[in-house]
């Protein structure tokens, strides 16, 4: 069997992975990135937070991203029962980036793909790992496009594999997440929705069920007159519902008054597509020879869209903690990539809790918020969740707990 060598091998070509491998091709590092599927390729999750935009820059890849053409987005606006509530990411409490995009996953993802390959990186697609390695150098079993095996030796293995979670599944590192079995209805539309009105394609719509808190629906609009479209809920409560996915999906979104009358003239020309048990966990992020980037290492829910903000804050930490390595300091990766990786994980984690409670609805529908406190909720719902100088990244649970207490006595 044929053997390479790489000093870094990438497996998946999505935005952890081509990001990672721009920052490494920045650093002059040789990256191998092996994508099992052909770009582009459908994929969920299309609305960035502003937070995404400084890793992307940092990447070398903003001309690229701007370029593209994506819908601009500025904030987030909630809807329930009649009452509407706005979040402005300009307007926050940390310093950043206050605009993103809401993109097309297969489009977008293709783009930094694109640019990782012209930064360098040996970027192969329809190339599948099937074995790994790691009880020495880290060592990887690959089945070519042509149907060839052949194994590649690496100094280190960046595993942005997302929901296909290739080392946790082939290293057992899999561990059951503590959230209930959720499930996600999702399609995508031409949604017609009048150009007048108080639909705002530069936001992000979530939608709360009118009867059921922890159900949720989101719109995310594109720039072609087009728009994501789905909806979240325990599994069991959709198991209730007859039909198929996209008869589902109707069904429940003709649930919502005001989610019917804005897509009343919508053309569902799509088959809609379901996911089902999408929070995991693992045992651990990083082991000798290894690092799980993005879903591979941990997916919370899409309530907040922080897949992609975790994604790329891990290719971030995880490349800088790579380049030390590589030019042969000790890295102590637990400390210096899992250790921070976690702590904004966990402030996004309070949040989805807090919100299939019902206790964040209640706080982002106060009729008088306090500004201050509102900058800094938006500074996490703008993916700022590592900024340790906001008291609602420094202790969330408390502070939002608290925060639930004062609004339900106003």
């Amino acid at each position: 069997m044929r053997v390479e060598q790489a000093e870094v091998v990438i497996t998946g070509a999505g935005p952890s992975g081509a990001v990672a491998a721009g920052l490494l091709r920045k650093q002059g590092h040789q990256v191998l990135v092996l994508e099992k599927e052909t770009f582009p390729r459908f994929s969920i999750g299309e609305s960035l937070l502003p937070q995404t935009m400084t890793y992307i820059e940092e990447a070398g890849m903003l001309q690229d991203v701007v370029e593209a053409g994506f819908q601009y987005k500025n904030g987030a606006s909630f809807s329930w029962r009649g009452k509407t509530t706005e979040f402005d990411f300009r307007d926050k409490f940390t310093e950043g980036w206050g605009t993103t995009y809401q993109v097309q996953r297969g489009r977008f993802d293709k783009v930094l793909a694109d640019a990782a390959q012209r930064m360098g990186a040996d970027v192969r697609y329809r190339h599948e790992v099937t074995a790994v390695d790691v009880s020495g150098p880290p060592k990887l079993t690959i089945r070519s496009d042509t149907g060839e095996l052949y194994q590649v030796e690496t100094k280190l293995i960046l595993d942005a594999s997302g929901f296909a979670r290739l080392l946790p599944r082939l290293l057992e590192l899999e561990r059951p997440s503590a959230f209930p079995v959720r499930q996600a209805y999702f399609t995508h539309v031409e949604d017609r929705i009048a150009a007048k009105g108080t639909f705002d394609r530069n936001k992000i719509r979530v939608a709360v069920h009118p009867e059921h808190q922890d159900v949720w629906y989101w719109v995310i609009p594109f720039s072609d007159g087009r728009c994501s479209l789905g909806v979240v809920a325990e599994a069991a409560f959709l198991d209730r519902y007859p039909g198929d996915e996209m008869t589902k999906l109707k069904t429940l979104v003709n649930e919502d008054p005001n989610l019917r009358e804005l897509l009343a003239n919508a053309v569902w020309d799509t088959p809609a597509r379901t996911l089902r048990g999408y929070a995991s966990n693992v045992k651990h992020l990083c082991a000798r020879g290894y690092a799980l980037l993005g879903n591979a290492g941990e997916f919370l829910d899409p309530v907040f869209s922080s897949g992609v903000t975790i994604a790329l804050t891990s290719a971030s930490l995880a490349a800088k903690c790579a380049h030390r390595e590589l030019s042969g300091q000790t890295v102590n990766w637990e400390a210096e990539f899992a250790e921070p990786l976690r702590k904004g994980v966990d402030s996004f984690r309070a949040f989805v809790e807090a919100w299939y409670a019902g206790s964040f609805q209640k706080i982002i529908f106060h009729p008088a918020p306090q500004p201050e406190i509102r900058r800094m909720i938006c500074s996490i719902l703008a993916g700022y969740a590592w900024d340790t100088k906001n008291p609602y990244v420094a202790e969330p649970k408390r502070r939002l707990s608290v925060l639930e207490q004062v609004c339900a006595q106003a």
